[in-house]
């Protein structure tokens, strides 16, 4: 059955053009079709995408949370507009062709977007999980950077070499990550290794002393430092200590002025910091033989 509006618009084109029927029908439909496309689009973007950001905003969304959701808020609106085109061309009624386009879409995904729709899949599991946010240090299968850019389908981190990893979500979700800056403190450990002959109470002193001087290091939870390894050539002293609210660049710093002065305060009391050394031992036997050339 040929709707009032497309039976109008045939008559138009016939008796503008004297365009035949057969061809009037098809064109007409056609012209429907991208009039109601191009309708539902652009009330979409004019109404549903403000209502959504203020939905958004008033539920106190992170910027990371609402530009995926912008995404998936033009997407619906955008499969709305093509099947209220496959109605009003006669291609059924909007929920025949609703069900069409989505049969026809998800047939195609299925197939052609398996990688795509594993890593929409995390991505909406690090949304909603949240095991890192923008702006976090994390450490991931041998890198660690901060987070620059979470989607959908990757997150993007820059590393401190100032390299730029666009990681699938997939990876991020299926395999260990470190956020070490999650909770509002960070535990550092360091072994310092003395020699055999070196006051091991003098050592552990010092290094607890430098410890609590330092201004980076909390007092609660304190510093500590216990006997753990007993090597080759040194006595192994393991240092934990605590840094509040750390970041990336907190933690490279503060263990390195800790370690320095460690290292200072051990060269002015004599305390020896080995290196690994070998002794050979046996001789070496002369043969009495003609000398080679002679």
């Amino acid at each position: 059955m040929i709707p009032a509006q497309s039976n109008f618009l045939s008559e138009f084109l016939n008796s503008l053009f004297n365009i035949p029927v057969a061809y009037t029908e098809p064109i007409s439909y056609a012209a429907l079709g991208i009039i109601a496309f191009v309708v539902v689009y652009v009330l979409g973007r004019a109404v549903v995408m403000p209502v959504a950001d203020r939905a958004m905003d008033r539920r106190g969304l992170e910027a990371n949370a609402k530009k995926p959701l912008r995404k998936v808020v033009f997407f619906i609106v955008l499969f709305v507009a093509v099947a209220a085109a496959f109605a009003a061309s006669g291609r059924g009624n909007i929920l025949t062709s609703l069900a069409t386009v989505a049969a026809a879409a998800t047939l195609a995904i299925g197939f052609a977007m398996q990688n795509v729709i594993a890593n929409f899949v995390a991505g909406v599991f690090i949304f909603v999980e949240k095991p890192f946010k923008i702006g976090d240090w994390i450490q991931f299968d041998g890198n660690d950077g901060v987070v620059e850019d979470i989607s959908l389908r990757v997150t993007r981190v820059r590393t401190f070499d100032n390299e730029l990893l666009t990681v699938p979500n997939s990876q991020l979700t299926d395999n260990v990550v470190k956020n070490p800056v999650d909770a509002d403190k960070l535990r550092l450990k360091f072994l310092f290794g003395i020699g055999y002959d070196d006051d091991i109470e003098k050592a552990t002193d010092i290094i607890m002393e430098e410890a609590e001087a330092h201004g980076g290091i909390m007092d609660d939870p304190g510093p500590s430092v216990r006997l753990t390894e007993l090597g080759d050539s040194s006595v192994g002293l393991q240092s934990r200590i605590w840094i509040a609210n750390p970041s990336r660049a907190d933690f490279v710093k503060t263990r390195g002025e800790y370690v320095t002065a460690v290292k200072r305060r051990f060269d002015e009391e004599g305390i020896d910091i080995p290196y690994p050394t070998r002794t050979l031992t046996g001789g070496i036997d002369v043969a009495e033989g003609p000398v080679a050339g002679e």
